[in-house]
């Protein structure tokens, strides 16, 4: 991440990954505007791997909201519908759909019994090493 002023050291550009995130003067507090720029990445990016992964294991999903929630990662109703946490965007990949997968896996099991569990495996072999992952560094992304 690189900060890019303006001319007199005004409001400019934050390089974010490959991405220009415009900064407003914040008081030098560049968290609302990565925050909000996150929020857009990963409501566009977060349904789409949801509808892919859907499609490639043949389940049905209706809907794909994100959202700020505090306590979970994700959740699935019994309507098909799969709410994801925004901050998953900030996760690698094989963290993120993991998740998405645990929300699928719940399309055929709306519990956490043994058969879910084998449902999970059978869609993503290396869960246990995502669940590592977010053990460690769930921190860092609230």
């Amino acid at each position: 991440m690189r900060l890019e002023l303006g001319e007199n050291g005004e409001a400019g550009l934050i390089r974010f990954g490959g991405e220009l995130v415009a900064v407003a003067d914040s008081g030098g507090d560049l968290r609302p505007a990565i925050e909000q720029h996150l929020r857009r990445l990963a409501a566009r990016e977060l349904p789409a791997r949801v509808f892919e992964l859907a499609a490639l294991h043949q389940m049905a999903v209706k809907r794909v909201t994100v959202r700020n929630q505090r306590s979970r990662w994700g959740s699935c109703s019994r309507r098909g519908t799969i709410s994801l946490n925004w901050r998953l965007v900030q996760t690698p990949p094989f963290v993120r759909d993991y998740l998405v997968l645990h929300e699928l896996a719940h399309l055929k099991e709306m519990n956490h019994s043994r058969r879910f569990w084998s449902e999970v495996a059978r869609l993503c072999p290396d869960f246990r090493e995502a669940e590592r992952w977010l053990k460690q560094h769930s921190g860092l992304l609230r």
